[in-house]
């Protein structure tokens, strides 16, 4: 509460003024960090002194705490943790280690919140996420201790049912070259920021308000595990390792089976069908996410993306998780975000979905299962948000300014009456 100057030239004592109460909180907006405030707020509140000595007719003397401003020091560790991720980048190349990527983005939130937030909150935040996500790492291959048997023909008849063709295969045929043209730049940068982008924004969310975050964070979970659900219970095949196999070779539903691991090239009667190029590429379909590294002298990032690929579950593209969480975030933040937000969330959101069918690593109805799960997930979240967790928290917003007003009348001794 803040206390009004005498009047000039006046004598009298000073007013108190009972400030406004705060609106209740919008659906989709930040509310209170429910861990603790902020620090640069609580030090920035002002304190109330009482100088007159007991005197009816005294002033009450207004004296606000002084704070360092951190902004500089902040912006200079920002700019060397900015440095040493690009050296780091250019010396080992783009790592897909989810552990030192947060670890990376953890130094980074710790520097942004200097003098704004306590270190420890970073931990405390963060590392429940981060072990539910090894969790999750650790049960990816769980369909495979369960024997479950492999579709390879589930998505392929789909995608053929929707469209008469492959839509991979005729994407593939249309314009795909031998060499990669210039714009396979942006497809594999698509694919491949699938791996930092979600985790990045996250970062940036917990800086700006933790409470979005805890919002993103849980929705997140949800998602990856629905989805490792939906792929332990129906492991299938990508078109990239149907264009390899007839049906003859996976008619028993085999998890691995030896026609997968054999090089691209033209097989007859493959589950996918011909691929006609009009261009002077390959008449098959290949997995060419990496390929446009290759336009840029960066070789390394796809050898990098290959042996990550070969350590990941190989039949594990119902729902696609690519397409899920980057339509998660267009729609998380669709509500924070101003048009150009908007436009640029979506828009990832469909150029990953072209890439991930352009470069065979997804069937469309992969896509469709993720972007539905992605909504559903997100209708769950606004329900619950605003039949529960907004309520609630408006409920311990009123009790903490009920607090605050009776601490402020006591100490002020005007006797405000503060309403239950």
């Amino acid at each position: 509460m803040s206390v009004d100057s005498p009047p000039p030239g006046g004598t009298g004592p000073a007013t108190p003024s009972v400030p406004e109460e705060r609106p209740p909180a919008v659906a989709g907006e930040g509310v209170a960090d429910e861990v603790g405030a902020s620090t640069a707020e609580t030090e920035a509140a002002p304190a109330v002194t009482d100088v007159s000595g007991g005197g009816a007719d005294e002033s009450i003397e207004v004296t606000e705490e002084k704070t360092r401003d951190l902004t500089w020091v902040r912006r200079g560790l920002m700019l060397v943790w900015a440095a040493a991720v690009i050296l780091w980048m250019s010396r080992f190349g783009i790592s897909f280690d989810r552990t030192s990527l947060i670890v990376f983005l953890a130094i980074g939130m710790v520097i942004a919140t200097i003098g704004r937030r306590r270190a420890i909150t970073v931990l405390i935040d963060w590392l429940p996420f981060v072990l539910i996500l090894m969790l999750y790492d650790w049960t990816r291959s769980i369909a495979v201790w369960m024997g479950m048997p492999t579709h390879w023909h589930l998505a392929a008849d789909v995608d053929h049912a929707m469209f008469g063709v492959s839509p991979t295969a005729w994407l593939q045929s249309e314009i795909k070259f031998a060499d990669p043209p210039w714009w396979e730049i942006i497809t594999s940068i698509v694919y491949m920021s699938y791996f930092i982008v979600p985790y990045a924004t996250a970062a940036y969310m917990w800086v700006k308000d933790r409470a979005v975050w805890r919002r993103f964070a849980a929705c997140f979970v949800a998602v990856s595990f629905i989805g490792l659900i939906g792929y332990t219970l129906v492991p299938a095949a990508p078109p990239w390792a149907a264009a390899k196999c007839t049906s003859a070779e996976v008619a028993d539903y085999p998890h691995d089976p030896d026609c997968m691991y054999e090089p691209e090239g033209v097989v007859e009667g493959n589950l996918l069908g011909p691929v006609d190029p009009k261009n002077d590429g390959n008449p098959y379909v290949e997995r060419i996410s990496g390929r446009g590294w290759a336009v840029v002298g960066i070789e390394q990032a796809d050898h990098l993306l290959k042996k990550g690929q070969g350590r990941s579950n190989l039949v594990a593209a119902v729902p696609s998780l690519h397409a899920a969480l980057t339509m998660l975030l267009a729609l998380f933040m669709w509500p924070r975000v101003k048009a150009l937000g908007k436009f640029l969330f979506m828009g990832y959101a469909w150029v990953m979905a072209f890439t991930l069918v352009y470069t065979a690593e997804h069937y469309v109805f992969d896509i469709l299962l993720g972007w539905g799960l992605a909504a559903a997930v997100i209708a769950v979240y606004q329900l619950i948000d605003k039949r529960y967790i907004q309520p609630r928290n408006a409920r311990r917003d009123a009790e903490r300014e009920r607090e605050r007003l009776a601490a402020v009348a006591e100490a002020t001794g005007d006797g405000v009456e503060v309403e239950a």
